[in-house]
């Protein structure tokens, strides 16, 4: 009998507390306020210095001058945060959790030691993470994903000193770009995955599109002021590939049926985001494939819980919505969480969910019309023979397509056949490719294929430093 990894736990020692919520993002950040709210004990674990998540990092030390820079969506975490400020949850940060067990125990790296807490229910708001490019030289110093490069704008206030081109699709391309301008930074091209077919693809959604008006102004804004700011802009593009030997010194596409380059020491690359699972499959929960999202999403019930009892999960991590919608699953995970543990009424606790659920659909109307629009193509997703899939151990996606033809039908038997998936990352950067990459070769849907068997340490972990709590 093979034991669940997920069941394992070290003897548990640490303090104990009503919810336990992981991730200071917009979900996390809202979970723990509704649940405080409702007088439950809570402890926010987090892996950043300060709260926000991606979506609102370095909030609370941001200037007037980087509020404005980043525009009125990045300021609406202001009041997040100083609501969670005032709510009496008490906020750990610096803390890398890597494990949770089904028994509700969560252990975690703090200052090199390993903490314990039993939790009576968890909230995962481990938000999203960029989907994988794989192109031609995307491993190239000078390759970075513009969610990378965000990072650096919104915590640093760093951008690059050379003119950048940035590549791929989706609505955080057109947004940083927007942000460098503003910035008075130089944008070398828009290089624009998107077509025509996938205007007529997400024509079919465009009543939930005009319901969701106020997302598409802000979208056309976006481009307007790109346009007026005279940025190169090529839509359409297809065969994207990376130029450089030892580091990056251009980008190649095919637009209009003509090959260009266009130089740069630097590229960001970007087709979305996904949600980041690894917690939710390191518990075995049950996941499915979505189709529209091209990725795997954990089954839940309307108020976030997985099938493993006590373990809720809200934001981007349980299906990708945006900032507004992470707020509100994080209220209806913290009004479900608590009223599990009895501190909430459940005819209070659905009275209040109400108005929330139909906040929610609204910000929902226009989702099908961006996952239509901005469906990453299918040549940047499953690449060619030559192109790096795992960067961590550097396997190529025909090596992985070679070990199909030998018999391997699984993303868990690419580990055993050459290593793919158990690097560093622990399979974020190459999972979705890998699933994709089976899935394409067999002729199967991706959902028969499943997905790599995630296991503790979900980050990484030293022997001394786990040696020192079994002492």
């Amino acid at each position: 009998m093979v034991n669940n990894p997920a069941e394992k736990t070290i003897a548990f020692h640490g303090e104990q507390a009503d919810v336990v919520v992981i991730g200071a993002g917009p979900a996390g950040l809202a979970a723990a306020v509704a649940a405080a709210r409702h007088g439950a004990s809570v402890v926010l674990l987090d892996e950043q210095s300060a709260v926000g998540g991606q979506i609102y990092r370095s909030i609370e030390s941001a200037s007037p001058q980087r509020l404005e820079l980043l525009g009125p969506d990045y300021g609406q975490g202001t009041a997040l945060s100083r609501a969670f400020s005032e709510c009496g949850a008490r906020h750990v940060s610096g803390a890398s959790v890597w494990q949770i067990t089904t028994e509700r125990h969560v252990n975690y790296l703090l200052e090199g030691r390993v903490l314990s807490i039993k939790a009576g229910r968890i909230i995962l708001c481990t938000g999203a993470m960029e989907r994988p490019f794989p192109i031609p030289g995307w491993t190239l110093p000078g390759v970075l994903t513009a969610g990378a490069a965000q990072i650096l704008l919104k915590s640093s206030g760093l951008a690059p000193s050379h003119p950048v081109v940035l590549a791929g699709c989706g609505p955080l391309l057109y947004l940083l770009g927007w942000q460098y301008v503003r910035a008075g930074l130089k944008i070398a091209a828009i290089v624009d995955t998107t077509m025509g077919a996938d205007y007529r693809r997400a024509i079919r959604f465009a009543g939930g599109a005009l319901a969701g008006w106020t997302y598409l102004k802000k979208g056309l804004s976006l481009m307007t002021a790109l346009k007026k700011a005279c940025v190169p802009f090529y839509r359409g593009a297809s065969e994207l590939h990376v130029i450089g030997d030892k580091q990056v010194s251009g980008l190649g596409f095919v637009c209009n049926g003509r090959l260009r380059t266009v130089e740069t020491p630097v590229v960001l690359l970007h087709q979305g985001v996904v949600p980041n699972t690894q917690f939710s499959w390191s518990l075995r929960a049950t996941h499915e494939w979505n189709d529209a999202q091209l990725c795997w999403i954990p089954v839940t019930d309307p108020w976030g819980e997985l099938d493993v009892a006590g373990v809720f999960v809200a934001g981007d991590g349980r299906g990708i919505g945006g900032a507004e919608v992470a707020v509100i699953q994080g209220e209806l995970a913290g009004l479900g969480a608590t009223a599990q543990l009895g501190k909430l009424a459940v005819s209070q606790r659905d009275q209040l969910a109400q108005p929330l659920r139909a906040a929610m659909r609204k910000h929902l109307f226009i989702r099908p019309f961006l996952d239509a629009l901005y469906r990453p193509k299918k040549a940047n997703r499953i690449p060619a023979d030559d192109t790096i899939v795992c960067r961590c151990e550097e396997v190529t996606a025909g090596e992985i397509r070679g070990y199909v033809k030998i018999g391997c039908s699984g993303p868990n038997q690419v580990k055993s056949y050459g290593r793919c998936g158990m690097g560093p990352c622990q399979g974020r950067q190459c999972g979705l490719t890998v699933t994709e990459l089976i899935a394409d070769t067999l002729n199967i849907a991706p959902g028969e294929i499943g997905y790599y068997r995630i296991r503790p340490p979900i980050t990484p972990i030293t022997l001394g430093e786990l040696a020192h709590e079994a002492k």
